[in-house]
């Protein structure tokens, strides 16, 4: 495979924690890809980090992949944390288990099949790719809260 995947990716949440979803947006070579999923109960952080995963995990073959995202906690995790917190354990400097441990083994799997740049944007600013992103994310979240609304109002 020739050439570079972008993609942008963002996650959502309705609370923290609360009903949230998370979006993808992939182009290669003309082509274009959305993906976008969620969860009854999680955080925003969580999101941020399924959305790289789920991402990441679509590509079929190794690849050079530049990752957008608009979460400096994925971005400043991946491109330094991670490492001290595997050295250490999954402990952070504080001796304390790494928040979402889960989540950051598996970015770090899907990572490593692939040569990758981290590119942080700044969120809701009008970057168009972002604001897609953006966009599936909340779209993900989408069922999760009309079940929310339902509950409160006595249904479920």
């Amino acid at each position: 495979m020739s050439g570079i995947v972008e993609i942008w990716t963002d996650g959502a949440c309705s609370g923290n924690p609360g009903p949230g979803g998370w979006g993808v947006l992939m182009r290669y070579n003309g082509h274009e890809r959305q993906l976008s999923g969620g969860e009854s109960q999680t955080t925003n952080n969580r999101m941020e980090l399924t959305a790289a995963i789920r991402a990441l995990s679509a590509l079929k073959r190794r690849c050079t992949v530049h990752v957008h995202t608009d979460s400096q906690y994925v971005r400043g995790g991946v491109t330094g944390w991670i490492e001290t917190w595997k050295k250490n354990g999954w402990k952070t400097s504080a001796k304390k288990p790494v928040k979402n441990e889960d989540l950051w083994r598996e970015l770090d799997s899907a990572a490593g099949r692939h040569h990758i740049v981290w590119h942080w944007v700044r969120g809701h600013a009008g970057h168009t790719e972002n604001e897609k992103a953006d966009e599936l994310a909340r779209a993900g979240m989408a069922p999760f809260m009309d079940k929310r609304r339902g509950a409160e109002n006595g249904r479920s």
